[in-house]
């Protein structure tokens, strides 16, 4: 009989084991990320068909659809970002940089719901007289949440079934043990055992279930990447290392948008919702500065002003610098190739600098043609114009490429008092009046002359 492995290898990306090391996992071709652990408890292998006497397939026709309402968190950002509200039996992971304020922000919702629902609080990094300090300064000790601290599954499932919660909030996943597996807490095995476990728990019960998760220090959700197929909404956590503001993103939602955005000002009473974000991130000059350039991006239904800010030098360096902060870089040089090719502006000799106001990252491509306004700009010293907002993206062969939801977009940037917009010609096509002058461009070297020729 074969000996068996004292340890075994995982992979925390899919999961996968292997009886020894490699740099690079055979399942997923991740590299270094195999992690050594104990291996499982195996049961006996059952016979084929074992499993007949459990549930039947149900026709479709008859399964009626879940239409449960929403719960409200009473932060109006939060829902936002989670598409409503609540969902019943909904499982939700939140991750984010440590100290940017996951758990403040769980604790707020936690006191704002248990007036009215049960709530369970179980804290796993933390004993309840750290969390009760917490609620002090937020001032909720007067909320009637329940407070576990517990790192045992089967004494948190037991807790959650005697309290009968309607929301549960486990902070973290990764404190988390099933007594059942040899491998140690945060462990990619006890990770995925834990939260199937919880997962199930909360789909049984119509429980609303929420996972604080830690970060690897690449930025990325730490556990198996399964972790994030298992749960239903996944937030993540963005803020500049000492800034105040805070967004909250949808990078997964079964129940609504993807890349939806909440906006928070971190304060010395918690996070604090901010209703207006597009006045929050744009910079207020005195009288319009070469190199800075307003688009307006969107950012799932919410169309989000943000300025640009462009920095052309002279380098001194053999090979000259290109940092961009909020753009990704690769565009960054794409901008650069086509601007040489098709409008003559040479940036060879140059270090590039961009940068968005307020931290924001612009992932999306229709802020291209701000980007190249705002390096010409900065090269030639001369401001854009005052009062407008620049949109478009940028092909390789130079032309202006419509954008989404542009109405919308528009919309948002009259109602902060811009008068002038410059977009991409397909776009203005059988367009309401949006309340802007609009003048519509096809081509980036038409789009340069416009704004600093015109």
């Amino acid at each position: 009989m074969a000996k068996r492995p004292k340890t075994v290898f995982a992979c925390t990306e899919c999961g996968a084991q292997h009886a020894k090391w490699f740099g690079k996992c055979p399942e997923c071709g991740a590299w270094d990320a195999l992690t050594e652990e104990a291996p499982a408890l195996q049961g006996e292998e059952k016979p084929l068909g074992s499993g007949l006497h459990g549930g039947r397939p149900t026709p479709l026709p008859e399964v009626r659809p879940g239409g449960e309402a929403r719960l409200p968190t009473g932060i109006g950002e939060l829902d936002r970002a989670l598409g409503g509200g609540l969902v019943p039996g909904a499982v939700i992971l939140i991750g984010g940089e440590p100290g940017v304020g996951k758990s403040t922000l769980q604790l707020q919702m936690a006191s704002a719901l248990a007036s009215g629902h049960r709530v369970l609080y179980v804290t796993g990094e933390e004993s309840s007289a750290q969390v009760a300090q917490r609620a002090d300064r937020l001032g909720v000790m007067d909320s009637p949440l329940q407070l576990l601290a517990e790192t045992d599954l089967d004494t948190i499932l037991g807790r959650l079934q005697e309290q009968e919660a309607e929301l549960a909030i486990v902070d973290s996943v990764q404190t988390v043990a099933d007594a059942g597996l040899q491998s140690a807490p945060g462990s990619v095995a006890q990770v995925r055992e834990c939260a199937a476990r919880l997962v199930r728990y909360a789909k049984q019960t119509g429980t609303i279930l929420c996972l604080v998760g830690h970060v690897t220090k690449e930025g990325a959700l730490a556990g198996p990447r399964v972790l994030e197929h298992m749960v239903d909404t996944v937030l993540y956590f963005e803020g500049e290392q000492g800034g105040q503001y805070r967004l909250v993103r949808a990078m997964k939602n079964r129940f609504g948008s993807v890349n939806e955005l909440g906006v928070f000002r971190m304060t010395g009473g918690g996070l604090e919702p901010v209703t207006n974000p597009s006045a929050l991130f744009l910079s207020e000059h005195e009288e319009p500065v070469p190199g800075a350039a307003v688009v307006a991006s969107q950012e799932g239904t919410r169309p989000l002003l943000v300025e640009l800010q462009a920095l052309v030098a002279e380098s001194p360096l053999t090979q000259p610098r290109r940092v961009a902060i909020g753009v990704e870089r690769d565009r960054l040089s794409l901008l650069l190739a086509v601007l040489y090719r098709h409008a003559g502006v040479a940036l060879f000799d140059q270090d590039v600098f961009i940068n968005v106001v307020g931290g924001v990252d612009l992932s999306e491509p229709a802020a291209d043609l701000a980007v190249a306004a705002a390096l010409v700009s900065s090269l030639r010293s001369r401001a854009l114009p005052e009062r407008t907002i620049i949109l478009g993206e940028v092909g390789l062969a130079g032309e202006v490429r419509a954008v989404g939801r542009i109405e919308d977009r528009l919309k948002e940037a009259a109602k902060l008092g811009f008068k002038r917009a410059v977009i991409p010609a397909g776009s203005a096509e059988d367009l309401d009046n949006p309340g802007l002058e609009l003048q519509p461009v096809r081509r980036i070297e038409q789009a340069l002359e416009l704004l600093l020729e015109g």
